[in-house]
């Protein structure tokens, strides 16, 4: 496997503009010759179909929702990042890029993270070209607020509604082009594998997910805009359809997968309510704006909030972080949330929770102004607790959300497998070991609106495709073996569900490779994992056929891999042997709690190679070197 990350030569805030001179053309007639195969259709899929369709490239869009406007990008609630300084507090592209160095713990590439911070400022230009309902202030400007890791008011935001608003804007541009021709957009298709010709990507192979039909398609480069694979934790604030079965099947093909441990524990979600509950609840980041984290300074203290005074309280992010507060990056309010719990300083029925109370802002600012900021996402807490926050402190608690691991890609955005790009949260590139709030949006964006369609054509241009269509003896293989899997997990006809399988695995990746990781548990994880593949294997029940729509074989396929991928994100976890970001080992911490670096041994990005199920997967290295930004414990005092 060979890691070429491509990064061009020159000052950082150089490299893009020379970059894209340097990057050969497509002729626009040529460009209709050449089809291009996008896997997904949230806002880095739709952007980037949108987009090079209007180029004129020939494009298939695939998802398995029954609308891209079904795509999880909808479920992004608080905002999206950019540099454009409207508020004139000091904010700059430069301070975007260091901030997000930073808030990654020192372990994203530096000429990525540049690039996305330039990019910033076109995405919102666009978005508002397209209508998309930004928040304004009563002058008509665009407004901002804050979100953690920060110190100025960068977030550009519509209510609670932000991801779904942009994905209207990239939906509606999708759409243009699905009329003109340009795009074919498949619904309810999901991708089973990756089809590789001459060690090239040419294709992939799909599941008709309402009559069964194995399809497959053919084209000049494929792109993979799946998203994040946290639903390997069972419980999770992902939709229940988030998956790592796409990528999963690229790595297996060749497609190095970097950093699979950096996963992300957002700190806002609303605490599991039962051992039953399928998925866990997002409150967006942005309430932390104007509500204060707290729990009671005595342990066991179950009175109602209402009854504990402003002396016995303990606002621990303010207390241990003046200068960023509430403010407080993800990784670090999660585990100083976990930390009161484990105190038994826990509040709520199960003692697992802390409060995020609004009770000084509405004093402050009334409640007529706290409702037009988030008064969505208060009702939809209502709704799901019974429980007014206009009155009470609401009930939060940490739980998986974005996971920063994703293929390897180079500044193209090229996997380790030539023609197959990657985009949005399925890629590793920008978010370093933590990803700050709204910047996942920024990156779909980026991906899909200003950087692939560029990079795609490069490679067209560089490598001149011959023509395949999937009549080569490389898709009917490749088709067989996607049914041979499927047909050997409805034959097993054992006495667990699917669904009993992928909750026992998500309780034992939360118990050792969750908020904390130690060398102890993650040998344990590495033991019990092959024993639970094992009686999958074995013990799964999948009811129906495979010629029918039949969504226990959808979950069973996606479980599977997640029991293969598992595996992966333990070792790699084992073998970073130090603290950073969301990737916390209990070994190596400060005296005051904080994660601690190891920049000699661990400045790289971890790449690793398929070596087989069950076999040890194979550490590959690229190197992270820090040129504009210098390395420092990283500190939001």
């Amino acid at each position: 496997m060979e890691l070429n990350s491509r990064i061009p030569a020159g000052p950082v805030d150089e490299k893009w503009s020379r970059h894209r001179f340097e990057m050969k053309l497509v002729n626009p007639a040529n460009k209709r010759k050449h089809k291009v195969i996008v896997v997904g259709s949230g806002l880095a899929g739709a952007a980037a179909s949108a987009t090079m369709a209007e180029l004129g490239y020939d494009v298939d869009c695939f998802c398995f929702q029954d609308s891209p406007r079904r795509a999880h990008s909808i479920a992004a609630q608080g905002g999206i990042n950019a540099a454009k300084n409207y508020q004139a507090d000091g904010d700059s592209v430069q301070r975007l890029f260091y901030d997000t160095v930073k808030g990654g713990d020192f372990r994203a590439r530096e000429a990525n993270v540049h690039r996305l911070a330039e990019i910033s400022l076109n995405i919102i230009d666009q978005c508002v070209a397209q209508g998309v309902p930004f928040a304004r202030e009563y002058g008509g400007n665009l407004a901002n607020r804050s979100f953690g890791g920060a110190q100025v008011s960068r977030t550009f935001y519509a209510r609670g509604q932000t991801g779904q608003q942009l994905l209207l804007g990239a939906y509606q541009a999708l759409e243009k082009e699905v009329r003109s021709g340009k795009v074919r957009m498949h619904t309810r298709h999901e991708m089973l594998d990756l089809v590789l010709i001459d060690g090239r990507a040419r294709g992939i192979v799909t599941r008709d997910l309402m009559n069964g039909a194995i399809e497959s398609w053919a084209a000049d480069a494929v792109v993979l805009a799946t998203g994040g694979y946290s639903n390997v934790f069972f419980l999770s604030t992902n939709a229940k359809g988030c998956n790592v079965t796409a990528i999963w099947r690229a790595h297996r093909r060749g497609a190095g997968f970097a950093n699979p441990c950096f996963t992300q524990i957002h700190p806002t979600c609303i605490p599991p309510s039962g051992d039953y509950q399928s998925k866990l609840t997002l409150m967006s980041e942005s309430l932390r704006n104007d509500g204060r984290i707290w729990v009671p300074v005595k342990q066991g203290d179950t009175r109602p909030p209402k009854d504990i005074p402003e002396a016995e309280r303990d606002y621990y992010l303010e207390r241990h972080y003046p200068s960023f507060g509430n403010l407080a990056p993800r990784d670090i309010a999660s585990r100083r949330a976990k930390e009161a719990v484990d105190e038994g300083r826990g509040v709520g029925p199960s003692g697992v929770g802390v409060y995020l109370d609004f009770r000084d802002s509405i004093g402050r600012l009334g409640r007529d102004v706290i409702a037009e900021r988030y008064g969505n996402l208060f009702d939809m807490y209502a709704n799901i607790t019974g429980e007014n926050p206009y009155e009470v402190p609401m009930r939060i608690y940490p739980a998986p959300h974005y996971t920063m691991g994703g293929l390897w890609v180079d500044y193209n955005l090229m996997s380790t497998v030539p023609g197959l790009h990657v985009a949005g949260e399925a890629n590793f590139s920008d978010h370093g070991a933590n990803r700050l709030g709204a910047s996942a949006l920024m990156q779909g964006l980026a991906d899909g609106y200003f950087i692939l369609p560029l990079t795609i054509g490069d490679y067209i241009a560089r490598m001149k495709p011959d023509d395949v269509d999937t009549s080569h003896p490389a898709f009917a293989d490749v088709e067989r073996e996607v049914r041979e899997q499927a047909e050997r997990l409805l034959s097993i006809n054992g006495s667990r569900t699917v669904n009993d399988f992928h909750r026992e695995l998500g309780a034992l990746m939360w118990e050792y490779c969750g908020m904390a990781r130690s060398e102890e548990g993650l040998r344990t994880a590495l033991r019990k994992i092959p024993e639970l593949r094992e009686q999958f294997w074995r013990d799964v029940r999948v009811p129906g056929g495979a010629a029918t729509l039949n969504q226990s074989l959808e979950h069973a396929g996606r479980v599977a891999d997640f029991l293969e991928f598992a595996e992966l994100m333990c070792y790699d976890a084992l073998d970073r042997d130090e603290s950073c970001g969301g990737h916390f080992r209990v070994e190596h911490e400060t005296a005051e709690g904080e994660a601690r670096r190891d920049d000699e041994r661990f400045a790289h990005a971890s790449v690793w190679e398929f070596t087989g199920v069950g076999n040890t997967p194979k550490k590959h290295r690229e190197e992270l070197t820090f040129e504009s930004v210098q390395l420092a414990q990283r500190s939001y005092k």
